[in-house]
């Protein structure tokens, strides 16, 4: 009878622990199966070898770190998809799904207060060394420190720990049920814990990672330029996640001083493929001998990105822009159509939410399931927020410029603001102005544009360029008015969202809440979205937090396209389906080759 009695209670307990899995997915039935060959995006048969040659992917002009993972200093580019892996990885076909990577397997409680990861053997970091439990605990423990970046104890905070169960098994505990949080620690970088040789995280600048991606640092001269070599014992190469990506043998980066000068050094030949951010550029500079012999391609390959939030950020921890009002105001004296009609040649269209272009966009009134997220915090929020979601303002007829300056006045005055003296002025005779901060990229004609329509408003705005660094310093510290700023995008909004909008990391510098937002109801929605159980109730909690934040007037929106615009040499070739999901120089990084 006992014995019975125990194997009853030990198959209970077996039966409490979900079982183990080759991939996760947050609320839905992963696309790809256990026994999968690879992705559907990639070529198998890719060929590999060749270099690959690329500017400076963005506005930062040098660098003078290796260490990607904190504030200080400015890191080499593509460090952490060349160089550090972690658990699983993402599909690009699906909008959150992981699979095996590090870990050869996954498997979350049935409680949902932990999950464990079993290591693949076979892993190896760059120095030869295995890839073990320990490593992946002092990896969490090092990220979640006060040496690394904010945004990874914001992300952690329901985190309580990693456990070394053996030396290939390793167990995160979670705070509280989330059915996110093992997708989030299965994508945590991983690296060895001799990296740095026992520094503070904060204090391993330009110590080579030690790492288990596919890439090496080869060569590089400091500020300038960086070539990566790929492992020739790279342990992956055949896994299903990774079979038929990363295909060149080198991957060097050139830095370039400016767009201008990046264009041209591409049109002369001086590297292999780009990506292109201005729609003037597009349609006028992509052309010539190259272009119509063929030496060099340009295409506007489609996407099914979320556009995510791209605008003009207004730092409400500035009194100037604590009221609501004035916000709406401001947003008022931008013309879109105006900019789209006779500086982007009609390729672009407005940004009306946080989610524009796909399902987690709210729209019209609020759903029977956002309002039961909604109605408990009804005296917390804007009335408005029950009514139709906020649309930005358009000067298509029979709507003009001039009627939104006119409404845009009239809310001015009611907060407080009227112009006298040749200025708009408050009580207390102070005028209306603030500085825009910019790193010196395209945008400045832009602004131009909105600078005079909001001095039709007695506004006065201070234009101040400042190079990449200063830039992301001050960003850090949040000394800034105005900023113009992309926030990633996303097809499954989650924890991330602590970072860019809770209350918490609106006080932590360099976190990326550079709104300033401090709202119990926003704390609140974001929960719902994080703690969702299925798809369908996070695309809800999604629609309920976008509404709140749209009727915060936090954000001027600007554009978005939704195709990527790519120029390449035809030396290259890429896959013939491409993702669903996907940044463009990602994308070629993992899975274009050399023909």
């Amino acid at each position: 009878m006992k014995t019975r009695l125990l194997l009853l209670f030990i198959l209970l307990l077996v039966t409490r622990q979900t079982l183990a899995s080759h991939a996760l997915a947050l609320g839905y039935t992963p696309k790809y199966p256990a026994n999968f060959g690879h992705f559907d995006y990639v070529n198998p048969d890719a060929p590999k070898g060749g270099e690959l040659v690329l500017p400076n992917p963005d506005r930062r002009t040098s660098f003078d770190s290796f260490n990607p993972f904190v504030i200080k200093g400015t890191a080499v580019p593509n460090l952490s998809p060349l160089m550090f892996e972690s658990l699983a990885v993402s599909s690009l076909d699906e909008p959150a799904s992981v699979y095996g990577l590090l870990a050869e397997d996954m498997q979350v409680a049935a409680d949902g207060l932990s999950a464990t990861f079993r290591l693949n053997p076979a892993a190896r970091f760059n120095n030869g060394d295995a890839v073990l439990a320990l490593d992946v605990k002092h990896s969490f423990d090092v990220l979640t420190s006060k040496a690394a970046s904010p945004a990874y104890r914001s992300a952690l905070a329901e985190v309580t720990g990693a456990d070394v169960v053996d030396a290939r098994t390793v167990r995160y505990r979670f705070r509280h049920a989330n059915p996110e949080l093992p997708l989030t620690v299965a994508s945590l970088p991983v690296f060895s814990h001799q990296w740095g040789g026992g520094k503070s995280l904060d204090q391993i600048v330009l110590e080579p990672p030690i790492a288990s991606g596919p890439y090496v640092i080869s060569t590089y001269d400091l500020g300038r330029s960086i070539t990566y070599q790929r492992r020739a014992d790279y342990w992956a190469s055949d896994l299903p996640v990774r079979r038929g990506q990363y295909n060149f043998d080198r991957i060097t980066y050139r830095f370039y001083k400016d767009d201008v000068a990046r264009l041209e050094a591409f049109k002369a030949g001086e590297f292999d493929f780009l990506v292109e951010y201005s729609a003037r550029n597009w349609v006028r500079q992509y052309q010539g001998p190259k272009f119509r012999s063929g030496e060099l391609q340009r295409m506007a390959f489609p996407h099914h990105n979320t556009a995510g939030m791209q605008g003009f950020v207004l730092n409400v921890r500035k009194k100037l822009f604590a009221d609501k009002r004035v916000r709406q105001a401001l947003g008022l004296a931008l013309d879109f159509e105006w900019l789209n009609r006779q500086l982007f040649y009609n390729q672009y269209t407005r940004i009306d939410s946080f989610y524009s272009n796909g399902e987690l966009a709210a729209s019209g009134l609020p759903s029977a399931g956002e309002l039961k997220l909604l109605e408990p915090l009804r005296s917390q929020l804007d009335p408005a927020v029950f009514g139709p979601v906020p649309l930005p303002p358009s000067t298509n007829p029979p709507a003009s410029l001039r009627g939104n300056l006119l409404r845009a006045r009239d809310l001015l005055a009611q907060a407080g603001w009227n112009y006298r003296d040749g200025a708009l002025r408050n009580a207390n005779g102070e005028p209306f102005e603030f500085e825009w901060l910019d790193d010196g990229g395209s945008m400045s004609r832009v602004f131009a544009v909105y600078e005079r329509n909001l001095a039709k408003l007695g506004i006065a705005v201070k234009s101040r360029q400042v190079d990449y660094a200063l830039y992301q310093h001050r960003l850090d510290d949040f000394d800034f008015d105005m900023i113009s700023l992309r926030f990633g995008d996303t097809q499954s909004p989650g924890i991330e969202l602590y970072d860019y909008y809770g209350s918490k990391a609106a006080t932590e510098k360099g976190s990326s809440n550079v709104i300033g937002l401090k709202d119990p109801a926003v704390d609140r929605l974001i929960d719902a979205v994080v703690n969702s159980k299925t798809r369908a109730e996070r695309v809800t909690a999604v629609h309920a937090l976008d509404r709140v934040l749209r009727q915060g007037y936090y954000i001027i929106p600007q554009w978005y396209s939704a195709t990527h615009r790519v120029a390449w040499k035809n030396r290259l070739a890429y896959p013939k389906q491409l993702p669903l999901y996907y940044q463009p120089a990602d994308w070629m990084l993992a899975t274009w080759w050399v023909k």
